[in-house]
């Protein structure tokens, strides 16, 4: 083959158009359709599947068979509590106590300056030891009186004597003997000298009055205290505040239209808002024999039965007041009914129902209501303490729905 041919053959025919390769664009556009697909089907299954709350129903009776007749809100309080403070005015110079320091009774608790009263005890011991000094001259010389006064009887009794020496000698013993008695007085006088200077020293030191614990400081070194209110904003009127936790107990303001219910030394359960899955036992102490006009409610005292450091003072409790436990022989109680939020249930009388949440689904069920216990209702029949039942749920939502739970309750 000649050389040209070679050339010839190996030439660009520039006039011959170029085909474009489609079979790739077609792939990458259905490969976008079926991205389109997915995505708005995701969206339509997320749109079309409700988001519920659910929680679960909880017993409306505790343990032991003894059920809830009223439930109330209350503080817990501390019978016996104290600011401690000094019963004089002076200027504070150390204090011993921190906030959740546990304190004995007499502990010592801070110390005022005690210079000027421990001058004055100085001062009286010094008053008394003056006059016991005192006390034991004017004795030996009465002793010496009375032997002189003996001696000039004695010579005044065989005429040797006038008997104005005499006289002298009897007025000599008897101003020794008045001068011994005012000492005596004068000795008793400076004794309880030293005792009032000994007080006064002593209530330079703040002691705790009863053994508890320590809730609140109040006063720093170098401040003044002072008993009582000095004006100003200048002067402190307490070292800090002492609690005994043995004294705490419940105190709720019951309605006055369901004070009936309530008993002395009927049975509680009570429920502090720190812990809602913690019951303590308790019982009534006494109903205060007063009412308040303008919330219309009754004070009632509930004695703790189960003493725990997690309980404090001022915190937050729900109290539910419970009937006595049947007695041993009796027919068992029915099941015990449950509470669940109000907004669970939807519907009224033979018509209510509520939503219960199985798996991924829901279930319409009707129940049976009782009596409304605050934001809650009472279920009588038709579910069970455990199960989870939507909170509010949507108009639309129907038996057999799929859902999505977004949050669930206790």
């Amino acid at each position: 083959m000649q050389t040209s041919d070679l050339l010839k053959e190996l030439r660009i025919d520039r006039d011959t158009p170029r085909r474009r390769p489609r079979t790739r664009w077609l792939a990458v556009a259905v490969v976008a359709v079926l991205a389109l697909a997915a995505g708005a089907w995701f969206l339509w299954a997320r749109v079309a599947t409700p988001t519920v709350r659910t929680v679960a129903a909880r017993a409306a009776a505790p343990a032991g068979g003894a059920a809830s007749v009223l439930d109330a809100s209350g503080y817990v309080t501390a019978r016996r509590q104290a600011t401690v403070s000094a019963k004089i005015t002076g200027k504070v110079t150390e204090v011993l106590i921190e906030e959740g320091q546990r304190v004995k009774e007499g502990a010592v608790l801070a110390r005022l300056d005690d210079t000027e009263a421990r001058a004055q005890l100085t001062l009286a011991r010094a008053q008394l030891a003056a006059a016991r000094s005192q006390e034991g001259e004017i004795r030996a010389l009465l002793a010496q009186a009375e032997r002189d006064y003996t001696r000039q009887q004695e010579l005044f009794g065989r005429q040797l004597v006038a008997a104005q020496v005499l006289d002298a000698a009897l007025a000599q013993r008897d101003t020794l003997r008045a001068r011994l008695a005012n000492n005596v007085e004068q000795v008793r006088v400076a004794a309880e000298s030293v005792r009032v200077a000994e007080v006064q020293l002593d209530n330079t030191i703040i002691r705790a009055p009863f053994s508890g614990v320590v809730v609140a400081k109040s006063a720093q070194p170098g401040e003044m205290i002072s008993p009582i209110s000095a004006g100003g904003g200048f002067t402190r009127t307490g070292i800090g505040t002492i609690v005994d936790m043995d004294s705490l107990e419940i105190q709720v303001d019951v309605n006055e239209s369901f004070i009936n219910r309530v008993t002395a030394e009927q049975p509680v359960e009570a429920t502090l808002n720190a812990y809602p899955d913690w019951k303590i036992p308790g019982s009534v102490i006494a109903i205060i024999p007063t009412a308040d006009r303008s919330k219309a409610t009754v004070k009632v005292r509930i004695a703790i039965k189960s003493r725990d450091s997690r309980i404090v003072p001022d915190m937050g409790v729900r109290v539910a007041f419970l009937t006595t436990a049947p007695a041993a022989g009796a027919a068992p109680p029915p099941a015990p009914a449950v509470l669940v939020p109000a907004d669970a249930v939807r519907g009224e009388g033979a018509a209510a129902v509520v939503f219960v949440l199985a798996s991924d689904r829901v279930e319409r069920r009707g129940v049976t209501l009782g009596q409304t216990v605050g934001a809650e209702r009472e279920i009588v029949t038709g579910l069970r303490a455990g199960e989870r039942v939507v909170i509010a749920p949507p108009p639309s939502l129907k038996d057999g729905d799929t859902v999505r739970v977004a949050e669930s309750g206790r």
